[in-house]
């Protein structure tokens, strides 16, 4: 799920003077057992509506900071406002401090010139946590200029200046919740007179201590028409201090002081206004109405920034991509990623659904494994397989709590911070260049020996060592690398081997044929069938199991046909055709042969070969 602000402002006077804003949007949220005070003080001397006998703002003014024991600040933020465009450097305790943005307004009334008023924040963190409880006084709040040389701030008594200080801070024994703090500069008058924040995503489970808070400045105590804060279309009021009609005429809530000339500094207990199970709050401001004698009137009012304090349990899933792996030439990658449950009041519940996409298409789902705890997370690990027409550069896209269509199914404090993603560029290899193909004569059975190593290099440069391969499947898995390349023998006639060299991020391809072939046998003039071990038979080299259906025939020196043999029969000098003799030695002599290869390649040889003892 998401966190929605919705931020509406309607005009309802037939004037159409524009007032040019920041809008109020959120801020800061913090989720936990935090809760928040506020102080600050006017810099004007008066009310401005009831005394036109100032116009320039006091050179300073301070206030009290008394924050329980029991809290610890986790971030304050310092804010100054008043007429004009607006001055970005002010002292606080003597410490100078630059404004980090300016929020300005424009206004004008029919006929009247226009007027432009600011406010500037600062985090001052650091300074609160080491100044702690004391006084603080705000100075060189500098507005001389303006007011001298705009005489329609004095002229229409809207000059004023102030300052406030916002306290989060964390306690143990306060409940979960949810602290939303907006800001921005918006005006509600007789042009725009009511502003509307909607807060969604809520989960309301208890409703005591609920708050809301505002800094608005400019109201008057003398002009309350209309002027109504409310919540869920209560309005709300806060006796004698506050009432219904005047929310905004010049009070601190903090200090039930009602002289905080033109400025509001207030807070509003809500716990009565919103119940038990709520998913939503409607917080709405207005200003306007008509006189005892009919005339439409109302406060010019500055918003600054809102605060709401709801004890909501909710969690809230994040995800990041901690690390992916690819390899080369694979459409596949390896994903790790981490899910997290931080600035959340409530455990990420198990088999929250996780979608992972490329260039918008679900290439892959997962779930979280266990409970995540707040503030705890859980990693994951996952493979996923591209699909074709996914390009070899996309965008990688990890969304928590995705069904696979887009679609969440836990309830979240923020539904906008579900994703992480990522541009992946797939390695692909380049090319597989062939090298020169390789004949060897046949050894036997069609194979032969090769130094792969050698022929390599002689046709590539390479100081990295080649890796070789009988398969590409092998080459790209890195498996059953070739153990022996300088002496290999093939496994088929005609075979491919593949060559892998490293070349980051990826490798260089190579493919090399080898190929047997039947090389001319060598044919001995003579041999010595006598036992001692020593070239007793017959030994055509090139010839057994090579030509392995070549037929060998021995004849006498009268013509007679004595031995006949094959792949399978050798000659050992015994006779085996003829009528007699067989099974015996032929006598010492010169005998002749016929050697048939049946080889298309190659004719019948014929000779001699002598045998002796």
């Amino acid at each position: 799920m998401r966190f929605r602000t919705y931020i509406t402002v309607i005009i309802a006077f037939v004037f159409t003077i524009p007032s040019f804003a920041q809008d109020i949007e959120l801020f800061q949220q913090f989720n936990g057992r935090y809760d928040y005070t506020a102080i600050g003080n006017t810099l004007n001397p008066f009310e401005n509506n009831l005394d036109d006998s100032f116009c320039f703002p006091l050179e300073s003014s301070s206030a009290t900071l008394n924050l329980t024991s029991s809290g610890t600040v986790v971030a304050a933020y310092l804010y100054w406002a008043g007429s004009g465009t607006g001055d970005t450097n002010v002292m606080l305790n003597g410490i100078s401090i630059d404004a980090e943005d300016t929020y300005t307004v424009d206004y004008s009334e029919p006929f009247t010139d226009t007027l432009t008023y600011f406010s500037c924040y600062a985090e001052i963190t650091d300074i609160i946590l080491s100044e702690g409880n004391t006084i603080y006084e705000l100075s060189d709040l500098d507005l001389t200029d303006t007011l001298t040389n705009t005489p329609g701030f004095c002229n229409n008594r809207t000059n004023f200046a102030g300052w406030s200080i916002y306290i989060i801070y964390e306690d143990s024994t306060l409940p979960l919740n949810q602290l939303n703090l907006y800001q921005g500069l918006e005006i509600i008058n007789r042009n725009n007179q009511e502003k509307t924040i909607t807060i969604d995503n809520l989960n309301v489970i208890d409703n005591e201590g609920a708050k809301i808070g505002f800094l608005a400045w400019e109201g008057d105590n003398n002009l309350n028409f209309g002027e109504t804060l409310s919540i869920n279309d209560n309005v709300l009021s806060n006796p004698p201090l506050n009432l219904s009609d005047n929310a905004f005429n010049g009070t601190n809530s903090f200090t039930n002081s009602n002289t905080f000339y033109n400025a509001d500094l207030d807070v509003y207990s809500i716990q009565d206004n919103i119940n038990i199970g709520d998913t939503s709050a409607t917080i709405k401001m207005t200003t306007g109405a008509f006189d005892e004698f009919g005339v439409f009137r109302a406060d010019l009012i500055i918003i600054n920034n809102i605060v709401t304090v709801l004890n909501s349990q909710l969690p809230d899933a994040t995800i990041a991509i901690d690390d992916y792996i690819i390899n080369c030439g694979d459409r596949s990658l390896m994903v790790d990623y981490t899910v997290f449950n931080t600035n959340s009041t409530d455990p990420l519940p198990v088999n929250t659904p996780i979608a992972f996409y490329a260039d918008g298409i679900l290439i892959g789902q997962a779930q979280t494994q266990n409970d995540i705890a707040i503030d705890g997370s859980e990693t994951g690990t996952i493979t996923l397989v591209l699909p074709d027409n996914i390009g070899d550069v996309f965008l990688l896209t990890l969304v928590v709590d995705d069904d696979g269509t887009g679609n969440g199914i836990i309830i979240e404090i923020n539904e906008n911070n579900n994703i992480d993603d990522e541009l992946i560029e797939l390695l692909v290899v380049p090319p597989i260049q062939t090298l020169p193909n390789e004949i060897a004569c046949n050894e036997g059975f069609s194979s032969a020996t090769f130094n792969l190593v050698a022929l390599f290099q002689a046709s590539v440069t390479s100081a990295i060592e080649p890796e070789f391969y009988e398969t590409i499947d092998d080459l790209e898995s890195n498996q059953n690398q070739i153990i022996n390349p300088q002496a290999y023998s093939n496994i088929s006639n005609p075979m491919t081997v593949f060559i892998k060299v490293d070349n980051p991020p990826c490798y260089d391809a190579y493919q090399m044929d080898l190929s047997v072939e039947n090389c001319p046998p060598y044919v001995p003039q003579g041999f010595s069938p006598n036992d001692d071990g020593k070239n007793d038979w017959f030994n055509i080299q090139g010839l057994y199991d090579i030509f392995e259906n070549h037929e060998l025939k021995i004849f006498n020196r009268y013509g007679t046909l004595i031995f006949e043999g094959d792949n399978n029969k050798k000659w050992y000098g015994l006779i085996n055709r003829g009528l007699n003799n067989h099974g015996k030695l032929v006598p010492v002599g010169t005998y002749f042969y016929v050697l048939n290869l049946n080889d298309a390649n190659y004719r019948p040889l014929v000779g001699w070969v002598y045998v002796n003892y």
